[in-house]
C-alpha cells in the first residue's frame, strides 16, 4: 500500500532533525526529550492534523514560558525548516497567540515564508476581523511572493482544510481590495490564489464575482487567466452569464445524436466508453464547451451530480463525432456503490442528451 501522508510527513528521523534545529536556536532545548514525547505509542495512529497539533503541545512543554521569547526561536529556524516543521510552526502561534497580537501577526508573515500560515490566521480573522485583515493588506504588498500568497489564501471564505470564517462568507467585500492588488501579481503561484479565492466567493455571490470578472475581462492575459480559473463554479453550474462571459453562446443550433454507451452494466472497476455526434446548424463557427454529469449513487441510495469537463474547442457547422472514457475505479476521493446511474451530455452549460446505465459491484 501507498505511503499515508501522516507517514511521509511527520517520520520520527524528522521529528529528531527538527529537535536538533530548535537545539541549535536554543540550546537549553532538551532535544531527546521532545523526541520522546512526540513519538509516543499513540503516534503511528495519529492522523496527520492529530501530529501537527500534538507536536505543537509537546512544543510548549520545552520552549521557553514566555510566547515572544518563544515565537523568537521558531522565526530563528525559519530558513532552515522543510517539511512537516512547516505547519508546525505557524500552528504553535495559532495555539498559544491568541492573546498576543501584535507578536503573532507579524510572527505569521515571517513563518509563511517556510510553509503557510494560511490556517493558523483562520481564528484571528474570526476574532476580530478588522484588525486581521489590516495586517492582509499589508501582507499582499510584501516584496517576497509567499508573503502577498498568504494574504489572499489566509482569508478565502471557503479555504480547504481551514476553519470557516462566516463573516467573509456572508460578506466578501473587505477580500476584494486583496485581490485588486494581486490580479496582476508576476507569480502564477500568487495568481492561483486570486483565482482559488474568486471562486470560492463565487459559490455564494455569483454576482458580486461576475462583475468583478468582466471588469477584469482583456486586460491582460495574467487577469483572463484568473477570471477563467475563478468562474469554474460557474461554468460547471452552467451560469448563463459566465458562459457568455467566456464566448460560449446559448447552443439552439446544437444537437446530440447517437448517444451510445460500450456497456449499459459496466463493473465498479471498469471503464465505460461512450461516444455521440455534435451536429452544428450554424454558417458561423462557434465555441463549444463540451461536459458530461454522471449522477453517482451514494451509499444512502439517493444519488449526487459530478461535472467533468470533455473540452472546449470553436467548431464549424457539421457533424463531429465525440468519444470519451470513464472510469469507475474507487479512488481515495470516491467509492462507487451499485444502482442506476445517469449520464447527461452538457454543450454550453445546457444539457442536449442522457442515458442511464446500471452499474454492477465487481
Amino acid at each position: 500500500m501507498p505511503e499515508k501522508l501522516k507517514d511521509i510527513l511527520f517520520p520520527p528521523e524528522k521529528v529528531k532533525k527538527f529537535a536538533e534545529l530548535l537545539q541549535i536556536a536554543y540550546p537549553p532545548f532538551a532535544a531527546e526529550k521532545f523526541v520522546a514525547a512526540v513519538c509516543d505509542k499513540k503516534w503511528p495512529e495519529r492522523e496527520l492534523k492529530e501530529k501537527m497539533r500534538h507536536t505543537t503541545l509537546c512544543l510548549r512543554k520545552f520552549l521557553p514560558a514566555g510566547f515572544h521569547q518563544a515565537v523568537e526561536i521558531l522565526q530563528a529556524i525559519v530558513p532552515k525548516v522543510e517539511g512537516f516543521e512547516t505547519i508546525v510552526l505557524p500552528d504553535y502561534v495559532e495555539v498559544y497567540g491568541q492573546d498576543h497580537w501584535d507578536i503573532s501577526l507579524p510572527a505569521l508573515g515571517v513563518l509563511t515564508k517556510c510553509g503557510t500560515s494560511e490556517f493558523a490566521i483562520r481564528p484571528f480573522l474570526n476574532k476580530n476581523l478588522k484588525k486581521a485583515m489590516e495586517y492582509m493588506y499589508r501582507w499582499a504588498e510584501d516584496e517576497d511572493f509567499r508573503v502577498r500568497r498568504f494574504a489572499s489564501e489566509g482569508c478565502r471564505p471557503r479555504l480547504p482544510w481551514g476553519a470557516g470564517v462566516p463573516a467573509l462568507k456572508k460578506d466578501p467585500s473587505p477580500i476584494i481590495p486583496i485581490l485588486e492588488m494581486l490580479k496582476n501579481d508576476p507569480e502564477l503561484f500568487v495568481r492561483k490564489s486570486v483565482a482559488n479565492n474568486l471562486n470560492d466567493i463565487s459559490k455564494d455571490h455569483p454576482k458580486l464575482v461576475l462583475d468583478l470578472c468582466e471588469r477584469w475581462h482583456g486586460k491582460s492575459e495574467g487577469t483572463d487567466w484568473i477570471i477563467k480559473h475563478a468562474c469554474r463554479t460557474l461554468l460547471k453550474q452552467g451560469n448563463k452569464r459566465a458562459m457568455l462571459l467566456f464566448g460560449f453562446a446559448t447552443p439552439d443550433k446544437i444537437k446530440i445524436e447517437n448517444l451510445k454507451l460500450s456497456t449499459s452494466s459496466p463493473k465498479v472497476g471498469e471503464k465505460l466508453l461512450f461516444s455521440f455526434d455534435l451536429e452544428l446548424n450554424s454558417a458561423a463557427n462557434q465555441k463549444v464547451r463540451l461536459e458530461y454529469i454522471l449522477h453517482f449513487v451514494k451509499s444512502s441510495g439517493k444519488t449526487s451530480p459530478k461535472v467533468f469537463q470533455i473540452r472546449e474547442s470553436e467548431l464549424k457547422k457539421g457533424i463531429h463525432r465525440v468519444e470519451k472514457q470513464h472510469s469507475f475505479a474507487n479512488v481515495s476521493t470516491r467509492k462507487h456503490f451499485p444502482g442506476e446511474h445517469k449520464l447527461q451530455i452538457v454543450v454550453n452549460g445546457e444539457v442536449k442528451a442522457e442515458a442511464t446505465l446500471n452499474l454492477l459491484q465487481a
